[in-house]
């Protein structure tokens, strides 16, 4: 096989895994790593086989691209569903992502709820509440069927619907804050371990 065919191989398979992506970005990234082989292969000492080896199997390569894509999109997005999205994959790259996973799901199901207890009030005036017994909140939920038997009593009455809407509306924000500005940290982060590894690959050619 020559040089050419051994480039072209490389990047029809990768074009074939960036299939998610759109015709624009798939062309672009093709190009940009047929430029880089051909550019890389220039150094004294290189050859098509080291570049290629140095880029790693093309569907790996494709999956970091759409990562990539997936959450740049995501921290410049309001959407929790693709901010989720983000967040679920870059769990799957280590214990950071991990944490700004698990922090998320608590984040947003916690608004959720706040901003719900706040919806239901107006319908379920008896049902909805925070409860007081001897000094305790009579348990964790905000919704009750049927309500507390006194000495139970409700603590916030209708001023639980502009406290719990303001305090969940503060906490979806809050997050969707958060998850935009972790994930831009992991892509200032990513971006310096490839010039790393670019580096290293440069140094053993």
């Amino acid at each position: 096989m020559t040089q050419e065919m051994q480039i072209e191989s490389y990047l029809t398979a990768l074009r074939y895994h960036l299939g998610p992506l759109t015709i624009g970005e798939r062309e672009e990234i093709v190009l940009e790593i047929s430029a880089h082989i051909r550019d890389s292969a220039e150094e004294p000492g290189a050859s098509i086989a080291s570049v290629l080896a140095g880029l790693g199997p093309a569907d790996k390569l494709a999956a970091q691209y759409r990562d990539g894509l997936l959450i740049r999109q995501a921290s410049r997005s309001i959407s929790p569903l693709l901010l989720l999205r983000a967040t679920l994959r870059l769990a799957t790259k280590g214990i950071f992502g991990i944490f700004v996973f698990c922090c998320a799901i608590l984040g947003y199901s916690s608004g959720v709820v706040l901003v719900f207890a706040a919806l239901a009030k107006p319908f379920f005036p008896a049902n909805t509440g925070l409860w007081l017994q001897d000094g305790r909140f009579v348990d964790s939920g905000v919704l009750h069927f049927p309500p507390p038997a006194p000495p139970s009593h409700e603590v916030l009455g209708m001023w639980l619907i502009p406290l719990a809407l303001t305090l969940g509306s503060l906490t979806l924000l809050l997050t969707t804050w958060a998850i935009r500005a972790s994930l831009r940290l992991s892509q200032r982060l990513q971006s310096k371990l490839c010039i790393s590894a670019a580096a290293s690959v440069k140094a053993g050619i």
